[in-house]
């Protein structure tokens, strides 16, 4: 397929859009999938029907919306209203939707549109999401898919697109934020006939679901951003390696695979030209350490998925000891936006350091829990209190936890500061892949940071004596303290121990493990201290509560 084709298929999609005069869009993202929304899409259907309006009105499957908490959701147009918690078992709440079409919303049900969530966004890797069918790539055409690729193959040299990306300032979304341009530079300039691309989808961190609702909603904005990157490096092979526990985004990337290279998008002569890349979906069984860029490699390759020492980096000597590209999901979902606007417009967005958007995971003690998108450099306090909506129960913000296990936990002293990777690490946390967990002051943060610590330690792979070992004895200091059975030297043992995990494991798991730990010990270290002499959780969460007023608390 040429570009010239590409372009009439979009054109064909846009002239379908402006024929139909209602739509309404309906989630069918796993979130919203498990509340039975596939039934709320089959009711509006059949309503639509029913009433003969099949040529002005269509009901259509997209991805997610972002407003985890108020799903099902629907999207109705022209009016551009949100519907929100709607119910198969409602369908008289369906039909009146569709009866008002043409008026005023279903007060019961609507959502305004400047509804903080959704106005205080800044979409870029999200902006297809609730617009388009997941499962047919003639929609994502329609919305712009692939163009950039073929505008890169047909128009531009691979350092060209190389160097776009180092100016745009595009850092990798996956945990440490390393400068993607400087990455794709290293593997386009090491020597090698057969290089690879490697997509990472093996979202591990509690509470995270940045990746999966992308590869759910808009596959192909990845794959696009994958072949850009193949094409910029050399690579002709790659492979998407997704965790088992997400059939659905398994389904929709294999799919869109297909539908690719069928319309001769991926595969060989990309565009009728000599470039030439093929996409495999490798699944993994959910071990945490496979997010390692190094053990994930190994995992793909059929070996146990455990870290190897650093250099040589897989920029050199990755995949078949190939030169391998290795990004997360939301960094490829970047690459396509910034080819089409330019690397002047993405850089201008966000800090002088942290260019661009940030796409999180808001859950825990918080109103509105959902996916969001927003600049880099926002106020912590606008995330919680603006598209969060503030604290469940009118309780008291207490922490906020970033960057899964390998994060720490942020108190309210923090909650004006910017989100961006620096200041984050000014804190002692880290951005992550995006995972954000605000807890209100019911939380205990001994019996979080041994949740976290309970987590490391069994997704540890034990390669490593640091990490094996001293994630388990963190653990068990911990375990003690929430039990009333502590001492004040633990204390001491819990900040050395874990200085020394950090300095000497091989991997990000163990170097990033202490984190909750030597956070909660700074900030909060007086629920420590009351633990041990008072042998009291003021939270009720922790074994050593008898307290009546613990109990309450609880």
């Amino acid at each position: 397929m040429t570009l010239d084709e590409l372009q009439e298929i979009a054109q064909q999609e846009k002239e379908e859009r402006k024929r139909v005069s209602c739509r309404i869009n309906v989630s069918v993202a796993a979130g919203c999938l498990s509340l039975h929304s596939d039934k709320v899409f089959e009711i509006l259907q059949s309503e639509v029907k029913k009433r003969g309006l099949e040529g002005s009105c269509k009901v259509k499957a997209v991805g997610c919306m972002g407003l985890c908490a108020a799903g099902p959701l629907i999207r109705t147009e022209p009016q551009h209203t949100y519907y929100r918690s709607l119910s198969p078992e409602r369908p008289e709440v369906l039909s009146a939707i569709i009866d008002n079409l043409d008026s005023k919303p279903v007060p019961e049900f609507a959502l305004s549109p400047d509804l903080p969530f959704f106005a205080e966004q800044k979409r870029i890797v999200l902006e297809n999401f609730g617009e388009i069918d997941p499962e047919r790539i003639e929609d994502s055409i329609g919305a712009g898919g692939y163009e950039a690729l073929l505008t890169c193959i047909s128009n531009r040299s691979h350092d060209e697109v190389v160097q776009e990306i180092i100016r745009s300032g595009l850092r990798g979304r996956g945990g440490a934020g390393y400068p993607t341009g400087l990455k794709w530079s290293m593997v386009a300039k090491a020597p090698g006939d057969q290089k690879y691309v490697i997509c990472n989808a093996d979202e591990g961190d509690p509470g995270a679901f940045m990746d999966r609702s992308v590869l759910e909603s808009d596959p192909h904005r990845v794959l696009e951003g994958m072949a850009i990157a193949a094409y910029a490096v050399g690579a002709t092979k790659g492979y998407i390696y997704c965790r088992a526990e997400y059939p659905l985004a398994v389904k929709r990337l294999k799919i869109a695979i297909r539908q690719a290279e069928k319309l001769g998008l991926l595969g060989k002569r990309i565009g009728e030209s000599d470039f030439g890349f093929e996409i495999e979906v490798r699944l993994g069984a959910g071990a945490f350490v496979c997010g390692e860029e190094t053990a994930l490699i190994a995992s793909v390759e059929g070996n146990r998925g455990v870290p190897s020492p650093r250099p040589p980096f897989p920029a050199y000597s990755g995949l078949e000891h190939c030169p391998t590209l290795l990004n997360n999901v939301e960094t490829f979902a970047n690459i396509a936006p910034i080819i089409q606007k330019g690397a002047d417009w993405f850089a201008s967005i966000g800090t002088d350091k942290s260019k661009g958007t940030k796409v999180f995971a808001l859950v825990g003690d918080v109103v509105n829990t959902g996916l969001i998108e927003v600049p880099m450099g926002i106020k912590l306090r606008d995330l919680v209190y603006k598209l969060g909506g503030g604290i469940t129960g009118n309780r008291k913000f207490k922490a906020v936890q970033t960057g899964g296990p390998s994060g720490g936990c942020i108190p309210e002293q923090f909650l004006d500061m910017n989100v961006d990777y620096e200041s984050l690490n000014s804190v002692g946390s880290i951005m992550g892949s995006g995972g954000m967990i605000v807890m209100d002051e019911t939380a205990c943060m001994v019996d979080v940071a041994k949740f976290f610590m309970d987590f490391t330690r069994d997704e540890s792979c034990g390669k490593c004596i640091p990490c094996r070992v001293g994630t388990t004895q963190l653990h068990g200091l911990l375990e003690r303290i929430s039990e009333g059975k502590g001492r004040m030297e633990d204390l001491e043992m819990l900040e050395r121990l874990g200085a020394m995990v950090k300095r000497t494991a091989l991997c990000g798991l163990g170097q990033t493990a202490p984190n909750p730990v030597s956070s909660t010990l700074k900030y909060f270290r007086e629920e420590y201290v009351r633990h041990i002499e008072d042998k009291t959780c003021a939270q009720g969460r922790c074994a050593c509560s008898k307290s009546p007023a613990a109990t309450a608390v609880n």
